[in-house]
């Protein structure tokens, strides 16, 4: 199974930080975020990894060069202007084969054991959701019976981490596309599963989730390294 980590946001909220560097390579414990991401696939087995990028796209090329050094192979899907999730991902479906992928945000972090996802989900995506945080206190969408449903009592929100069937894209043509509607469509005629996770998880969309994620996201670290 390949793996694509999305990279081509501006991190407009994370200015003046990101003015001169793009948000997957701000540091967390000593490290890009979007390293922690790379090393942890590696670790799970995932070998072929697709990085989408767009602001200064061709820094996080030359941080991340070819993959060697963590053991795998990057090929990297340069969009100009951002294309948005949809569109990102729609533009690097050549690069990501005729079977189900793996999708991670690049600004989040998390300790969920990417060994574990479904390689071969009877639906056309599965979601993994997490407990609502402090800026999404609503959540996205609710979960009943490891089917994802747009209302129920309890909604949880979607971390970012995915696995998808190149269908799921197939009939959406190229450009400019957010990702929400489109799962929105797809779960409303019942096609996308998910699971409910309650490791650690956390959007890193603020200079202060930044801060705060260089000492908790330390603890996971710490306790992985000790095992």
């Amino acid at each position: 199974m390949k793996a694509m980590i999305l990279a081509a946001g501006r991190g407009e909220r994370m200015r003046p930080l990101t003015d001169h560097l793009p948000k997957p390579l701000l540091e967390v414990c000593g490290k890009p975020m979007i390293q922690h991401h790379i090393e942890r696939l590696a670790q799970a087995g995932f070998k072929d990894i697709v990085i989408n990028h767009a602001w200064l796209g061709e820094k996080i090329e030359q941080a991340l060069g070819s993959g060697s050094r963590f053991g795998v192979t990057i090929q990297y899907s340069a969009e100009g202007e951002a294309l948005e999730t949809a569109g990102g991902i729609i533009k690097a479906l050549p690069l990501l084969g005729d079977k189900p992928f793996l999708v991670v945000n690049g600004d989040v972090l998390l300790d969920y054991p990417f060994s574990q996802v479904p390689r071969a989900p009877a639906a056309l995506a599965h979601l993994v959701l997490v407990d609502n945080p402090q800026h999404n206190l609503k959540g996205d969408f609710a979960l009943q019976q490891g089917m994802l449903h747009p209302v129920g009592e309890r909604k949880l929100t979607f971390s970012g981490l995915a696995v998808y069937q190149p269908e799921f894209f197939a009939q959406y043509t190229p450009g400019r596309r957010a990702l929400a509607p489109l799962l929105i469509e797809k779960i409303a005629q019942g096609q996308i599963s998910g699971e409910y996770y309650q490791g650690f998880w956390m959007d890193i969309g603020t200079p202060q989730r930044l801060q705060q994620a260089n000492e908790d996201y330390r603890l996971v670290v710490n306790a992985e390294s000790s095992l």
